[in-house]
């Protein structure tokens, strides 16, 4: 299946570059990837008057943040209860307060730095893709309205008023969230910090980490960079370092495909209202608009013949109007996934963190944790962070695990291809 290309790449209109790093430096606090939670750091410490670093292997936003499907969503993947179940009440209540506000912190950045990512407010659907996930829906809706989130459960009347489709049976609508375009809000934060005095350096990897005396020593290029405190923020996109071993973390493929601008004649119905969506399926989809009119279909696994044909088919099932449209980008990124898909922060030595695991909720999550990192590094109080820091954090069979979402995707895409 050929390559067509990101539609954000295509579409961004903001724009960022910045050298490679080159002579030896020294800072507050250095940070290691250019993505969410990494820039939203850069900006947080920049903001507080820190020398800040930031290094970047590619360009900003070459990861899973510049590949995401834009959905700026409240909480995480799990239901509420189920984040207490396992954390414990007090500290899952801890990060679903943080979690619950997230959006607010995003578009509130937006606003502040002008940041032009088709920034949209219309909330998010979360679709019942079959009865059952109908149930999962209002289970979730009754533990939110305990919390006092604006949540509505639609009927299936309803949600096909909202979604353009008859496709799903019911829909829970979730106010405080919205869409961006991935790319351009990355890139807005990465134009912020540098404007707030951060240096930040792209196809610079960091290739050695070091602690001598009382900082961090990293190597980049070739150049040397010493620093009091350190922030990894590479989530699934991590790659080896010398002297540093981050646990390994399974790894989901998610692809997108995106439709040519459709004319009102043909899109004004599929979702007039501008809400992003994903659905209750194990192996999820989403589906969301852009700007200029582009559908954009999503779905778990690569972007491989059985998973971009299965797309094509869905969009059309789903919307028999764009059987015929044409396809014009086409893309792939990797979300990075802890068995209980709860992320985490590891603390990997004095005045040294590293944050993953959003399996899945990038975009507001990392904002929430990247800004408080930066505060928590620079100030030495970890009180304020939405999560306490682990010192260690294992992974059984994490090859496996990826090898199994990616195998129930091409398998559940294949299954529907015949149908």
């Amino acid at each position: 299946m050929p390559d067509l290309g990101s539609l954000w790449r295509d579409s961004a209109t903001e724009t960022f570059s910045a050298p490679p790093v080159s002579g030896d430096l020294s800072c507050d606090l250095l940070v290691i990837g250019g993505g969410f939670t990494g820039c939203t750091a850069a900006l947080k410490a920049a903001g507080q008057g820190a020398d800040v670093v930031l290094l970047e292997f590619d360009t900003i936003g070459h990861g899973g943040s510049g590949r995401n499907v834009g959905l700026v969503n409240a909480g995480l993947w799990l239901p509420p209860d189920t984040v207490c179940d396992t954390l414990g009440t007090e500290a899952g209540e801890r990060l679903n307060t943080v979690l619950a506000s997230a959006p607010d912190l995003v578009f509130d950045l937006i606003s502040q730095h002008d940041i032009a990512c088709e920034p949209c407010r219309a909330g998010t659907l979360h679709l019942a893709h079959a009865p059952r996930g109908l149930a999962q829906l209002k289970a979730r809706h009754a533990q939110l309205i305990r919390r006092n989130a604006p949540v509505t459960v639609l009927d299936p009347t309803e949600t096909a008023a909202r979604t353009g489709t008859s496709g799903f049976h019911g829909a829970l609508h979730d106010a405080r969230a919205g869409t961006v375009q991935p790319l351009a809000y990355v890139r807005g934060l990465a134009r912020a910090a540098q404007s707030l005095g951060a240096r930040l350096f792209e196809h610079s990897p960091a290739t050695a980490i070091t602690r001598q005396d009382d900082h961090w020593i990293i190597r980049s290029n070739d150049a040397t960079l010493r620093t009091k405190a350190l922030l990894v923020a590479t989530n699934a996109y991590h790659r080896p370092v010398s002297h540093m071993t981050l646990p390994h973390v399974p790894k989901v493929n998610y692809f997108q495909l995106a439709t040519a601008p459709l004319g009102n004649n043909i899109s004004r119905d599929i979702l007039p209202g501008g809400e992003g969506c994903w659905d209750t399926g194990l192996i999820m989809s989403s589906l969301r608009r852009d700007a200029a009119g582009r559908v954009i279909l999503g779905g778990m696994g690569d972007d491989t013949g059985v998973q971009a044909g299965w797309a094509r088919r869905k969009l059309a099932q789903l919307f028999p109007q764009l059987a015929d449209a044409e396809i014009t980008h086409q893309w792939a990124g990797q979300i990075s996934m802890t068995s209980d898909h709860l992320p985490r922060i590891l603390r990997i030595g004095p005045d040294a963190l590293s944050i993953f695991g959003y399996s899945g909720r990038g975009i507001a999550p990392g904002t929430a944790f990247g800004q408080a990192a930066a505060h928590a590094l620079l100030t030495g109080d970890d009180s304020h962070l939405p999560l306490d820091p682990v010192d260690a954090h294992i992974e059984r069979l994490p090859g496996l695990k990826t090898a199994f979402y990616e195998t129930g995707a091409r398998l559940v895409h294949a299954v529907s291809a015949r149908r």
